[in-house]
């Protein structure tokens, strides 16, 4: 039995998780425990994510965050086996809050630290709500507020980035045309809300790049096409009625979801992977969940998407570490934090 304890800081939830596996290398492990404590409230008012704020506000968080996780578990700092911290991608404020407390436990309790990409612990999380199934290799999506990207995952740590958005995420696209309703942030989830009274054929908004041969998506115009027909229908600072906004939302997500579900096929059909691999907060979208599920029925091929607390940010994607601990990958306490995407498959 080895318990890691691990700290998710690379954005505006604060999470830690403390992860068990009892089986041998390979072996997928469980959660003991999976703490966030939500920055929404702080957040709210600016409508997305102010950085200096996220990182101020995981320094206040992550200690509480960090002896709840260890009390629900009930487990001793001294019976932890490694110190997991997501270093890449994210806000440069937020993941330096993380990696620093992750050095200084690991140096404390003389720990190996693993640093592990965001990206693929959003992507291992569907392994680990399927612990009895290979899902690797697999075609991978990632679609969050700050990521829209397609991956050819030979395994865990071998992920190819295959193309993604151009422009915004999908989920500050959502984050944006809810605003632009009028409706609460974080907008995901207030736009699939208002969608559920719309009519998604209200709107004929665009689906850019949807035939496009590359494996790109963008939703800079999309957002642009629900201002220009908020206008049309209310005139500039007008508050739309609800009716509307309903359509508006619904008639966005259909577009959103028609591009995504497109761009998962196209990926599919150049591979030969037979698995299709969701992670990220806007995988939590009921619409988008239905399509790929009849994409991929469609296509007789595997989708797995984790249950909801595991599509947003949580420290349990940090399982992986377990993964990079199989293959001696520990990190050294100088290691920096990498605030960008990481293009090649390259393992930090």
């Amino acid at each position: 039995m080895t318990r890691i304890l691990a700290l998710e800081t690379t954005c505006d939830e604060t999470g830690v998780a403390v992860l068990e596996r009892t089986g041998g290398p390979g072996s997928v492990p469980r959660i003991m425990a999976n703490i966030v404590a939500s920055q929404h409230d702080l957040h709210r008012r600016f409508r997305g994510v102010v950085p200096e704020i996220a990182a101020r506000a995981h320094l206040r968080a992550l200690l509480p965050v960090i002896e709840e996780a260890l009390a629900s578990s009930q487990t001793r700092l001294d019976q932890v086996a490694a110190i997991a911290v997501a270093t890449r991608p994210g806000l440069v404020g937020s993941l330096i809050v993380g990696l620093a407390a992750a050095k200084g436990l690991a140096l404390a309790l003389d720990r190996p630290l693993v640093a592990y990409d965001h990206l693929e612990g959003h992507l291992y999380a569907a392994q680990m709500a399927f612990p009895d199934e290979p899902l690797y290799p697999c075609v991978g999506l990632v679609i969050s507020g700050g990521h829209t990207h397609l991956y050819e995952c030979a395994s865990p740590l071998d992920a190819r980035l295959l193309g993604g958005t151009i422009d915004d995420a999908a989920g500050e696209a959502f984050d944006k045309v809810a605003s632009l309703l009028g409706l609460p942030y974080p907008g995901g989830p207030a736009i699939e809300v208002a969608a559920r009274s719309g009519n998604p054929r209200a709107f004929d908004f665009p689906r850019a790049l949807i035939r496009d041969p590359r494996l790109a998506l963008s939703f800079s115009g999309l957002k642009t096409a629900v201002l220009y027909a908020l206008r049309d229908q209310v005139g500039p600072h007008q508050v739309p009625p609800p009716a509307l906004v309903a359509d508006l939302a619904a008639s966005f997500q259909a577009a959103v979801v028609d591009c995504v579900t497109a761009k998962c096929r196209q990926a599919l059909d150049a591979s030969s992977a037979t698995r299709l691999c969701v992670g990220g907060g806007v995988a939590a979208n009921a619409a988008l969940r239905a399509a790929l599920a009849e994409m991929t029925a469609e296509r007789q091929l595997r989708l797995a998407i984790p249950p909801i607390e595991l599509c947003t940010d949580n420290a349990a994607l940090g399982g992986i570490a377990f993964t990079k601990l199989d293959a001696g990958l520990t990190a050294p306490l100088n290691i920096d934090v990498q605030p960008g995407l990481i293009r090649s498959g390259t393992p930090a």
